[in-house]
C-alpha cells in the first residue's frame, strides 16, 4: 500500500499542487492570525509616568459601585465614569497637613510623600490608593493599551475564523473533485483486485501525506508572515505603534494539526465515494455526471442552509439589534454560504440550462456545463463564497454606517449643527452635552448608557424628531428622564433610580417618554441638572446666524451626519479587505487548481472537437466559456445569499424603528467577480491551448 501511495504522489504531483499550495497557505495564515491574536491577550506594563517620583497616589472616584444580588447573597459591582473625579477638597486638606502633596495635570489625583498604610488608613473609603505599579492607573487613558487591543483581537479572530471556514471548504471541494476525476483509474484497481476499504485507505494516506507536508510548510511560511502582519496593522492604525508578535508557540502547534485535521477531513468524505465506484467505471466513456449530490451531502447541505436562515429570523424577531453587530453579520452568513455551496451541484444544471447562449458555441457551452455539473459547481462554489462573502460583510457594514448617518438626519428639524468643545449656548436653540447614567438591569446587573444633556428641554422638544413609543419628550424636566425599550423599566410614570456621570446616586427620575432602540444611539436623555461636570458639545438650529456666537464647526444637517457616519473608516475598510482577501486568494488557487486539473483530463473530448471540425480558438472559446459561465453561475448565488443577509439586516433595521438604508458593495463584489472570471478563463485555456495542438 506504501509503495502504491507514493507511486501515486510522484505521479500526480501536478493534482496534488494545488491542494497542497491551498493548504499550505491555509496553515500559513493559521499561524499568522494565531500568533497575531495571542500577542492581543495581554497589554503591555508601562511604568507610571504622571507620579513617578511618588510613593504613594491618592485618585479621586472613577467608578460607580452598586450592590447587586449575586446568588443567595450580594457583590459589589463598578463601572467606569467617564472621568474621574477631584480629590474631595476635605481630603486633601487632611492630606497636606500631614505628608507633602504634590499634584500633576488634574485635581483627580494627587501624589503623597508617606508610608502606604497610613494614608490608606487616612483615606478610607473616600478615594482611592494606589502603590507600585498601580500608580500608572493615575496616567492619562491608563487603560488605552488594553482597549486598543480589544478591536485588534475581534478582527484577528474574524479573519483566523474566515481563513479556517474557506480552507476547509476549499480543501474539501478540491479532494472530491480531484475523486471524481480518478473513477476510471479506480475502477481499474478495483478491476485487478483492490477492495473499497483499500481504495479508501489509499486516499487518506494521500491526504496525510499531503497535509503533513502542507503543514510543515504552512507553520515556517506563518511564522514568517506574523512580524510583517504586525507590521501592516501598526501602518494602517489598526494597533497601536508597540504593537509586536510575541513567543507564544501553541498558535504553531494549532495550526499545524488543524491542517492535517482539514487534510484528512476533507479526503474522509471523499474516500467514501471512491470506495463505492465499481469495476465497471474503468469502461465508462460518457462524461456526463449521475449521483452529483451524495445522500450526506444533500443532509449536511440543507441543514446547513436550513439552521442559518433560521438562526436569522430567530435573531431578526428576539434580538434585532445583535444583527447591526460585526460578529453577527460575520459569522451567520458562513452558514448560508455553506449550505447553499453543498447544494450547488442541484442549481448548477437547471441554471445553465436556462440561460440562452448565442450561436453554436454558446449552445455547447450551456450543454457541456449541464452535463459536467462536478466541474461545474467546482468552479461555481468558491466563486460563491468570495461574492457572498464581500457582499455580505462590506454591504452588512456600510448597511449600518448608512442608516446610523439617516437616522441621525431625521432625528432633527433643525437645517445646522454646530459641534466643538465647550461650546457657548446660544438663545433659543437646542443645545447638548455628551454624558452618562448608570442604572441597574434586574437585580443582578449594573449598565452604563450614553446619554445626553438638555440644557433647554422647550428648545429641545422643539426641534427633535425622535422616534417616540410613548410619552412625550416635552414634558423632560429635572426630576425626569427619556429612556428607550432597552430599559428594564420603561413605562411613562415608571420611576427609575440613576447614577449621574460624576457616580452621585442613586437618583430617583420618572419616565416621561420611551424611545425606539434604533441603531442604539436613541437615548436616553436627561437634563442638565442630571448630567454633572457635561460641557455643551453639539448645538441645533434652523438659523445659521443664532450659531454664530457658539464657536466650533458649523455644518448643515447633512454635512454633520456624514461626518459623523461616514460610511467606512479606513481602518474598518482595511480590516474587512483583510478577511476578503483571504478569501480572494483562496478562490483563485481553487479555480486554478479546479480548471487546470479538469481541462487536462478533456485531451479525448477536445480531439472529439477538431476531428468534428472545430478550429483551435473555437475550442479554446468554448473552454473559456464553459469557465466564465460557471463563474457566473457562483457570483448569482453568491448575490442571492448576499440578498438574503441584507434583507434579513433591513428587516431588523424596520423591526428597530430604524430607517433601512440598504448598501450593496457593487465595486468591491463586480472586482471579485472579475477576478474570479480573468483567473478562470486563463486556467482552462492554457491546457485546452497545449492539449489542442
Amino acid at each position: 500500500m506504501l509503495t502504491v501511495v507514493l507511486s501515486g504522489l510522484r505521479a500526480r504531483w501536478a493534482a496534488f499542487l494545488g491542494s497542497f499550495v491551498a493548504l499550505a497557505l491555509g496553515v500559513g495564515l493559521l499561524t499568522t492570525m494565531g500568533l497575531g491574536l495571542a500577542s492581543t491577550f495581554d497589554a503591555p506594563e508601562r511604568e507610571p509616568r504622571r507620579f513617578a517620583s511618588a510613593p504613594v497616589v491618592v485618585k479621586g472616584k472613577d467608578a460607580v459601585t452598586v450592590d447587586v444580588r449575586r446568588g443567595p447573597g450580594t457583590a459589589s459591582v463598578s463601572r467606569p465614569l467617564d472621568r474621574p473625579q477631584p480629590v474631595d477638597i476635605e481630603l486633601l486638606a487632611e492630606l497636606k497637613a500631614r505628608w507633602t502633596v504634590t499634584t500633576a495635570g488634574g485635581p483627580d489625583a494627587v501624589g503623597v510623600d508617606g508610608p502606604a498604610d497610613d494614608v490608606r488608613a487616612l483615606v478610607g473609603e473616600r478615594a482611592r490608593v494606589l502603590t507600585g505599579n498601580e500608580r500608572r492607573l493615575a496616567d492619562p487613558e491608563p487603560e488605552r493599551d488594553a482597549e486598543a487591543l480589544i478591536a485588534l483581537n475581534s478582527l484577528l479572530g474574524t479573519a483566523g475564523g474566515v481563513t479556517t471556514f474557506v480552507s476547509v471548504f476549499v480543501v474539501a471541494s478540491t479532494f472530491a473533485f480531484a475523486v471524481a476525476l480518478r473513477r476510471r483509474e479506480f475502477g481499474l484497481l478495483r478491476t485487478a483486485g483492490a477492495t473499497p476499504g483499500q481504495v479508501r485507505r489509499m486516499l487518506l494516506a494521500e491526504a496525510a501525506g499531503v497535509g503533513v507536508v502542507a503543514s510543515a510548510a504552512g507553520c515556517a511560511l506563518g511564522a514568517w508572515g506574523a512580524p510583517r502582519l504586525a507590521g501592516v496593522l501598526v501602518d494602517g492604525a489598526l494597533a497601536p505603534d508597540w504593537f509586536a508578535i510575541g513567543s507564544a508557540t501553541w498558535p504553531l502547534h494549532a495550526a499545524f494539526w488543524t491542517g492535517v485535521t482539514v487534510a484528512l477531513a476533507g479526503a474522509v468524505a471523499a474516500s467514501r465515494r471512491a470506495g463505492k465506484v465499481g469495476p465497471t467505471a474503468a469502461l465508462r466513456e460518457a462524461d456526463v455526471d449521475t449521483d452529483v449530490l451524495p445522500l450526506g451531502r444533500a443532509l449536511l447541505g440543507t441543514g446547513l442552509l436550513l439552521t442559518g436562515a433560521g438562526l436569522l429570523v430567530w435573531t431578526g424577531v428576539t434580538d434585532p439589534s445583535s444583527l447591526l453587530k460585526r460578529k453577527t453579520y460575520t459569522t451567520l452568513p458562513m452558514l448560508l454560504i455553506t449550505g447553499v455551496a453543498l447544494l450547488s451541484p442541484l442549481l448548477v444544471r437547471p441554471v445553465a440550462r436556462a440561460l440562452r447562449l448565442p450561436g453554436a458555441t454558446g449552445l455547447l457551452v450551456r450543454e457541456n456545463s449541464a452535463a459536467a455539473v462536478r466541474r461545474t459547481a467546482a468552479v461555481a462554489a468558491p466563486v460563491l463564497v468570495t461574492v457572498a462573502l464581500a457582499g455580505s460583510l462590506l454591504g452588512s457594514a456600510a448597511t449600518v454606517t448608512s442608516t446610523k448617518a439617516a437616522e441621525a438626519r431625521e432625528q432633527t428639524a433643525a437645517r445646522y449643527v454646530v459641534t466643538g468643545e465647550n461650546l457657548r449656548p446660544v438663545p433659543g436653540t437646542s443645545a447638548t452635552a455628551t454624558t452618562s447614567v448608570f442604572s441597574r438591569d434586574g437585580d443582578a446587573a449594573l449598565v452604563k448608557y450614553g446619554a445626553r444633556a438638555v440644557l433647554d428641554p422647550a428648545a429641545f422638544a422643539d426641534l427633535a424628531r425622535l422616534p417616540v413609543v410613548a410619552g412625550d419628550v416635552a414634558d423632560l424636566d429635572d426630576r425626569s428622564i427619556v429612556v428607550n425599550e432597552e430599559w428594564e423599566r420603561r413605562s411613562v410614570g415608571d420611576s427609575v433610580d440613576v447614577w449621574l456621570a460624576d457616580g452621585s446616586g442613586p437618583v430617583r427620575l420618572r419616565v416621561v417618554a420611551v424611545l425606539a432602540l434604533g441603531t442604539g444611539d436613541n437615548g436616553p436623555y436627561v437634563t442638565r441638572a442630571n448630567a454633572p461636570g457635561a460641557a455643551v458639545d453639539r448645538i441645533e438650529a434652523s438659523d445659521p446666524a443664532a450659531l454664530a456666537a457658539a464657536g466650533g464647526t458649523v455644518r448643515t444637517v447633512a454635512e454633520w451626519a456624514a461626518a459623523t457616519y461616514p460610511t467606512t473608516s479606513p481602518q474598518t475598510r482595511l480590516g474587512l479587505l483583510l478577511v476578503l482577501g483571504i478569501a480572494l486568494v483562496y478562490t483563485v488557487i481553487a479555480l486554478a487548481n479546479t480548471l487546470l486539473m479538469a481541462t487536462s483530463v478533456r485531451g479525448a473530448e477536445l480531439a472529439a472537437l477538431r476531428l468534428a471540425g472545430a478550429t483551435r480558438t473555437q475550442i479554446i472559446r468554448v473552454v473559456t466559456g464553459e469557465a466564465a459561465l460557471a463563474v457566473a453561475i457562483g457570483a448569482t448565488l453568491g448575490l442571492a445569499v448576499t440578498a438574503v443577509n441584507l434583507g434579513a439586516l433591513g428587516a431588523g433595521l424596520a423591526a428597530l424603528s430604524a430607517p433601512v438604508s440598504l448598501s450593496v458593495p457593487w465595486t468591491a463584489v463586480g472586482t471579485a467577480a472579475g477576478v474570479c472570471a480573468a483567473v478562470a478563463m486563463t486556467a482552462s485555456a492554457l491546457p485546452a491551448w497545449r492539449a489542442t495542438r
